[in-house]
């Protein structure tokens, strides 16, 4: 098998690659979801010692002991209500976000009902506040906090809901801003310094799946993102100065942030190694929140800076950037379907020059074929002898055999970006193109995509100029539409279709190649 290969062209070799990595990429993303190794030893930390060890504890110390010392009290009794156009929001008696509804006709789940992002039944809810000093913090698990009103409807203007706490020797007080566009502020005001800490509650709980981040994202002092996935946390870290922290899941986040006054976020694991997050409190501390999905309008709408909460993996810097462009266009067309074929067609245009060289080259090595065969006849016993002549031939005729490499090289991050975009933007859940196809983010329910993806691949394959030398190598190379569409069968429809248009705008420029290769060659006959 290894000789096989080795006999192979660079170009099928490119090709053969290729297709190991969509195996691969797509096997790996089905059984195993990414998983981020944390090194606490490597977080930025500019708390004194004291409370570096004091912040993780107490994070530990808390979730084990709070439910505990309350066990006898219920925890779902409800203080208030908060109603709004687009979701409904209760607060519990101790202060925190206890159930988080989305209303609209795009969030219903497969029973026709509202989408529900935050659950009383979570270990961890947002705005639950945790003290340092295990005394007070039963206390506050123990006593109620009292509300300025008990019902709120949002219209144009923001209003504001203040929560109090009497705990021994200190008063809490939450002050929240809530607005329409599902965002919110939170001032925390103590009467007396404590050390506390308040939580963005655990991701909301509606799809997580192998294909998607799902856990802790946290935006640190250097700007860089820090992904931690759910069972994926085995000690406590800390970050200091950080811009914001969230929990999310494939399409929806609940965050905190604060890129005035940056934040010291210590992420902890709960029984079942996710990751639970708090963050520092000070005296007067004010943060921006957001629950609800991961679209770039109604993150913009809250803060532009909070982008990177759209996580993309190992892609994410491209996948932005196509993403962006594809937002460009659909704002222009009004479709994300036809969206993904107009930026195919750039894509190819940028491309051009590189796949119209390579094209050519490749014509170029058919034709030298038959020479190349001899001189490995010839020298088929000298392998050094031979590459020096092959190159001297391919020199001599202008062939260059990694001609057609590049473009195929350049389309495997596109191809792997597109994905992560069809896999982690909400924009194009539900979104569709024409007839059947009625949701780009799930398979092809009738498999027409991938199928006419597999055919014009096969004659793309047909029209284009091959030099294989070895049998073997010729038919692995004709099974290649067969397996790209078996595995196409399963993906995203829009990726699917990004890889059929592709497909067609590629037939149609070996056609253009072929024919003016054919008038070069007759033009050299007619000069000879």
């Amino acid at each position: 098998m290894i000789e096989k290969i080795d006999k192979m062209s660079s170009q099928s070799r490119v090709v053969l690659a290729t297709v190991l990595a969509v195996i691969f990429f797509v096997f790996y993303s089905y059984y195993f979801s990414p998983k981020t190794q944390i090194d606490g030893n490597n977080t930025t930390q500019t708390q004194t010692a004291a409370q570096a060890n004091e912040a993780p504890q107490v994070a530990q110390t808390t979730a084990a002991s709070a439910p505990i010392s309350v066990a006898s009290v219920n925890m779902e009794e409800i203080i208030a209500k908060v109603e709004a156009k687009d979701f409904e929001i209760y607060i519990d008696r101790l202060g925190r976000i206890s159930k988080y509804f989305l209303n609209g006709v795009d969030f219903k789940d497969e029973n026709g009902e509202r989408i529900q992002l935050i659950d009383a039944s979570f270990s961890l809810l947002p705005l639950e506040v945790r003290f340092s000093d295990r005394a007070l913090n039963e206390d506050a698990f123990r006593k109620t906090y009292s509300a300025d009103a008990k019902e709120i409807t949002l219209s144009d203007e923001p209003k504001v809901l203040t929560l109090t706490q009497e705990l021994e020797g200190v008063t809490i007080t939450k002050k929240i801003t809530f607005t329409q566009d599902r965002g919110y502020t939170v001032e925390v005001s103590l009467s007396a310094p404590k050390a506390y800490f308040i939580s963005t509650g655990f991701r909301p709980n509606v799809l997580a799946d192998a294909y998607a981040f799902h856990g802790a994202i946290v935006k640190k002092s250097d700007s860089a993102i820090e992904t931690i996935d759910d069972g994926d946390i085995k000690k406590t870290v800390t970050f200091s100065n950080a811009s914001f922290a969230a929990a999310s899941d494939r399409y929806y986040t609940t965050l905190l942030s604060n890129f005035d006054e940056k934040l010291n976020v210590v992420v902890s694991p709960a029984k079942d190694e996710n990751p639970n997050i708090f963050i520092e409190g000070r005296e007067n501390l004010k943060l921006t929140g957001y629950i609800g999905p991961k679209s770039r309008a109604n993150i913009h709408a809250v803060d532009k800076r909070l982008d990177d909460v759209i996580e993309y993996g190992f892609f994410t810097w491209i996948s932005r950037q196509l993403f962006s462009f594809l937002y460009f266009v659909h704002d222009k067309v009004g479709n994300w379907g036809w969206s993904i074929v107009i930026i195919t067609i750039i894509i190819r245009l940028i491309l051009y020059p590189l796949t119209y060289r390579g094209m050519v080259s490749m014509n170029k090595l058919k034709d030298l074929a038959p020479k190349v065969k001899e001189l490995q006849e010839k020298y088929k016993n000298d392998k050094q002898k031979l590459n020096i002549h092959v190159m001297d031939l391919y020199k001599k005729h202008g062939a260059n055999p990694l001609g057609g490499c590049l473009p195929i090289l350049l389309q495997i991050p596109i191809f792997f970006a597109f994905y992560r975009v069809l896999t982690n933007t909400i924009e194009l859940k539900n979104a569709e193109w024409i007839f059947w196809v009625q949701d780009l983010a799930v398979k092809d329910p009738f498999y027409i995509l991938p199928i006419a993806m597999g055919l014009t691949m096969f004659l793309q394959q047909k029209m284009t100029p091959t030099a294989f030398t070895d049998p073997m190598q010729e038919k692995i190379m004709k099974f290649l539409p067969l397996i790209f569409t078996i595995f196409f069968l399963w993906f995203p429809a829009g990726l699917t279709l990004y890889w059929f248009t592709n497909n067609l705008f590629s037939i149609f420029q070996q056609m253009y190649v072929n024919k003016h290769f054919k008038r070069l060659k007759e033009k050299e006959k007619a000069q000879q």
